[in-house]
């Protein structure tokens, strides 16, 4: 190569940088599309929509959320990985897409770690017990009295293999040393549909979707797998309380950009998400369905988070023995 072209190639890459700093910036100058892996309705869902709402008036842009269902939420999750690394395709993910994922999918085509910049996480999502209505028993104890009795009589609904919502009763069934048939979703939210219809008999979930159906009475909450009680749902024992205290458990929401997003995008972005958190009126929103503004926020905390929840989660899926195809 010439001296010449050595210059050339040297000042356009200078230029390319000074104008990807310069977008990075002026960032965000249009709508920003948010894939949220899962159906409308589910706690991934809501939870985005609140964090979402406030985020638009810090960015002064839409921020307009895709749900991308399928395949426990991984679905959503490859096409978030695989986007354009420009910020305007991000995503609000969970404990199940990128915590429980990489022990459930054999052939995981993304790597929760490393194929996405790590935003900031949005919320703690409490994990408790459900069943329908029409289930002929009120407690903890005797929901895993009538499961013992005929392993095969009650279904487990949940939001797709992977999601929080599976894993989660993974746990909970593998503890009380029983298993019942599974029923599968596109998502916690047709799945909590099911459940007020009656369709399977019982789940376990986050609670900031299933608050309002507890309150009203559509569905029985028999245990809050938390070591305090929730304020949304007060009257609802601790699984401590409940006689089960070795089953804790909780889920998380989280924002992810792909790969090779610029530093300044993704700070801006985690900013944003702080002052969502900050706010009174957004924090009461969370509050009021049950969810819990997190600790700790920003990159380096969701990353750990990520690595921590991984290492969590991989040894109880493999003890169950569950593989998705």
């Amino acid at each position: 190569m010439t001296i010449r072209k050595t210059f050339a190639a040297a000042l356009a890459a200078a230029f390319l940088g000074a104008a990807t700093q310069v977008s990075a910036q002026a960032y965000p100058t249009k709508p920003i599309n948010v894939i949220v892996p899962y159906a409308a309705g589910g706690n991934t869902d809501v939870i985005a929509r609140i964090v979402l709402d406030h985020m638009a008036q810090t960015l002064r842009q839409q921020l307009v959320i895709e749900n991308i269902g399928g395949a426990g939420g991984t679905t959503g999750s490859y096409r978030a990985a695989k986007a354009a690394p420009d910020g305007y395709t991000i995503m609000v993910g969970q404990m199940g897409t990128h915590g429980a994922a990489p022990a459930l999918y054999p052939n995981l085509p993304y790597d929760p770690l490393t194929d996405f910049e790590h935003v900031s996480q949005l919320s703690d999502t409490p994990i408790a017990v459900f069943g329908k209505r029409a289930l002929p028993v009120n407690t903890l104890q005797e929901l895993i009295a009538l499961i013992k009795a005929d392993p095969n009589k009650l279904n487990n609904g949940h939001g797709g293999v992977g999601s929080t919502s599976h894993v989660a009763c993974l746990l909970f069934t593998s503890m009380i040393g029983a298993r019942s048939p599974q029923v599968a979703y596109r998502g916690s939210g047709p799945a909590l549909n099911d459940l007020v219809a009656g369709v399977y008999d019982f789940m376990c979930d986050q609670i900031p979707h299933t608050v309002p159906q507890v309150i009203a009475g559509n569905i029985k909450a028999f245990a809050i797998a938390t070591p305090e009680r929730s304020p949304a749902i007060p009257a609802v024992p601790t699984t401590t309380e409940a006689g089960m205290p070795t089953f804790i458990a909780s889920g998380w929401n989280a924002m992810f950009a792909p790969k090779g997003t610029p530093k300044e995008v993704v700070n801006k972005l985690a900013a944003a998400v702080d002052a969502a958190l900050r706010d009174p009126a957004t924090r009461k929103k969370l509050e009021d369905i049950g969810a819990v503004i997190p600790a700790k926020t920003g990159p380096d905390a969701l990353r750990n988070l990520v690595a921590s929840e991984i290492e969590k989660w991989t040894p109880v899926i493999k003890a169950a023995g569950v593989v998705a195809n």
